[in-house]
C-alpha cells in the first residue's frame, strides 16, 4: 500500500516546512518538497493520495502516562485498553504507555504479565507499559534487570498512598540504585503521603468531608519537599529521575534547580494543571468531585509558570495521567468522605487540542507543541526515532490536523467511558481530521475506522536524552 500524503505543512519538533510525506505500508519511506518529482511520480502511482492543503501533518501524539483498567478505591477506571485507546486515537494520539502494577507481596513479573493480557488484544493503537513498583525486595530488584532487557525501561514509585503503593525513602534508594545499573529510569509521585494522611485524619475530624478538601490536604508545599527529597535520593544514587503529574510551581522550582546544576531530572505535567484550578473543587453539592486527582488542582495562578517551563523545557513533557472514574457510582463513592473518592480524571483524548490552544495563546510555537505531546516523550520513553517523527525509516503514525476548526469540548460528543468531561463547555480552535496508524487510516473526518487488536506492543529502548 502506497500513500502520498500532498500539500500540507509537515511539523517535526524542529520547526514547520511545506512537504508532502510518502508512506509504503507502514513505513515513512520520505518527507519531501510538495510537487517535488518525486512526489510527482509517487502519486502517479499511489495507492492512495490524501490532500492536506492547509492542514498541520503530525508525528501522532504519545501519551506516556495512561492508567487504563486501575484498580482505585474500590473500583477500577472506566476506560478499558479498547474503549481508552479508541479516545485516545480521536484525539490525534497514537501511542500510549500505560503503568502495569506489581501488587504488595508479589512479583514484577506477575504485574507485567496480568496488565499485559489485558491490554493483548484489545489496543487500537500502540502500547507499551511502564512497571509501578510497590513493593521493592531483593528479588523485585534483580527482577528489574530482566525487565529492562524485555523493552520495561521506566519503573515508577511512590512517596504517596501509604499502605497501598508508598515506598519508603530507603527503598527508593534501592531502586534507585538498581536503575543506575541497568540503564532504566526511576518516575517519581511525589508527594508527602505520610503528611497528608495526618492532614486528611484531621480534616475529617473537624467534619471536613467535602471534596474541596482535598486540595486543602495535599499543599504545594508537600509536592514540593517530596519532589526536592527524590531528586536527591537520584543523586545519591547517580539516577535519572522523571517528576510524573507535577502541578506546583514550588514543585517546578526544585527541578528547575536541579536541571541548572546539570543532574538528569525530568518532569511532565498535565492538561489539568494548565486549564484548570483550585475552585473547581468547590463547585456546589458534590459536584467538585469530578475534579479530584492527586497531586489535586493548584490556584489559577500557577498555570502561568507552568506554561513558561514548557517554554524553557524544565518541562519536558505533557501527558495526560488519564484514569477516568464515572460520576455516578465511582466518585459518589466519596459522598460523606472526600478521602473516598477516586482520584483521577479523563483527558486521553484531548491532550492535543488542549496543548494546540497554547500554541493559539502564543505560550508554546508549533515546534514545541510537537515536541511535549510526540517527539519528547518518544525520546524519553526508548521509543525514538520509529515514534515521534516525520522521517524516512519511523513508523507512518501520523495526524492530519485542522488548525482553524472550531467546536466546544462536550461529554456528549466524547468518546471516553465516563460520564462527564473535566473540560465541559470549553471551546477550542482545531481539531484532527484524519489518523494513521502504521500507515492505515483509523480516523477520518469524525469516524473511526481502526480495529481492536491493531495496536502493538512496544519494546521500548532507554531514555535518549541520556545517551
Amino acid at each position: 500500500m502506497k500513500t502520498l500524503i500532498s500539500g500540507g505543512t509537515v511539523v517535526n519538533s524542529t520547526g514547520p516546512i511545506a512537504a508532502d510525506v510518502l508512506v509504503e505500508d507502514e513505513i515513512i519511506i520520505a518527507v519531501t518538497t510538495s510537487g517535488s518529482s518525486l512526489s510527482v511520480s509517487w502519486g502517479e502511482g499511489a495507492d492512495r493520495v490524501i490532500d492536506a492543503t492547509g492542514l498541520l501533518v503530525l508525528p501522532g501524539g504519545i501519551d506516556g502516562h495512561t492508567h487504563m483498567e486501575m484498580p482505585f478505591g474500590g473500583t477500577q477506571s472506566a476506560d478499558t485498553f479498547e474503549t481508552g485507546t479508541r479516545a485516545a486515537a480521536f484525539g490525534g494520539t497514537t501511542t500510549i504507555i500505560d503503568f502495569a502494577i506489581q501488587s504488595k507481596g508479589s512479583t514484577l513479573r506477575e504485574g507485567f504479565e496480568r496488565w499485559s493480557s489485558k491490554a493483548q488484544g484489545n489496543c487500537f493503537i500502540d502500547y507499551g507499559f511502564h512497571m509501578i513498583m510497590s513493593d521493592v525486595t531483593d528479588s523485585s530488584l534483580k527482577e528489574m534487570d530482566a525487565l529492562v532487557s524485555e523493552g520495561i525501561s521506566s519503573f515508577k514509585l511512590f512517596m504517596a498512598y501509604p499502605g497501598v503503593f508508598y515506598s519508603t525513602d530507603g527503598d527508593i534508594l534501592r531502586a534507585m540504585q538498581q536503575a543506575a545499573s541497568n540503564g532504566a529510569m526511576i518516575m517519581m509521585h511525589a508527594e508527602n503521603g505520610i503528611a497528608i494522611d495526618v492532614l486528611v485524619a484531621q480534616a475529617l475530624a473537624r467534619g471536613e468531608s467535602d471534596p474541596r478538601y482535598h486540595g486543602a490536604t495535599r499543599p504545594a508545599v508537600l509536592e514540593a519537599e517530596a519532589t526536592h527529597r527524590a531528586i536527591q535520593l537520584a543523586r545519591v544514587a547517580n539516577s535519572p529521575l522523571y517528576i510524573v503529574h507535577l502541578s506546583a510551581t514550588e514543585a517546578l522550582g526544585e527541578v528547575v534547580t536541579a536541571r541548572d546544576k546539570g543532574q538528569n531530572v525530568f518532569a511532565e505535567t498535565c492538561p489539568q494543571y494548565l486549564f484548570l484550578a483550585e475552585d473547581e473543587m468547590a463547585r456546589p453539592g458534590f459536584e467538585g468531585a469530578k475534579f479530584v486527582c492527586s497531586p489535586p488542582l493548584r490556584p489559577e495562578s500557577y498555570q502561568r509558570e507552568l506554561w513558561r517551563g514548557l517554554r524553557t523545557d524544565d518541562l519536558s513533557i505533557v501527558s495526560t495521567d488519564h484514569c477516568p472514574f464515572c460520576f455516578k457510582e465511582q466518585k459518589e463513592l466519596g459522598v460523606g468522605d472526600f478521602s473516598k473518592i477516586p482520584n483521577g480524571l479523563p483527558g486521553v483524548e484531548h491532550r492535543m487540542d488542549l496543548i494546540y490552544q497554547g500554541v493559539n495563546r502564543g505560550e508554546i510555537s508549533l515546534a514545541r507543541w510537537v515536541d511535549v505531546t510526540s517527539t519528547a516523550p518518544a525520546r524519553m520513553f526508548g521509543l525514538f526515532p520509529k515514534k515521534g517523527v516525520l522521517a524516512p525509516g519511523a513508523d507512518a503514525d501520523i495526524v492530519i490536523y485542522d488548525p482553524s476548526d472550531t467546536r466546544t469540548i462536550s461529554a456528549k460528543e466524547h468518546h471516553m467511558n465516563v460520564d462527564y468531561s473535566a473540560y465541559e463547555g470549553l471551546p477550542v480552535t482545531g481539531q484532527v481530521k484524519i489518523v494513521l496508524s502504521r500507515g492505515s487510516i483509523i480516523v477520518e473526518n469524525g469516524c473511526f475506522v481502526g480495529r481492536p487488536g491493531a495496536g502493538r506492543f512496544l519494546h521500548r529502548g532507554l531514555n535518549a536524552f541520556l545517551e
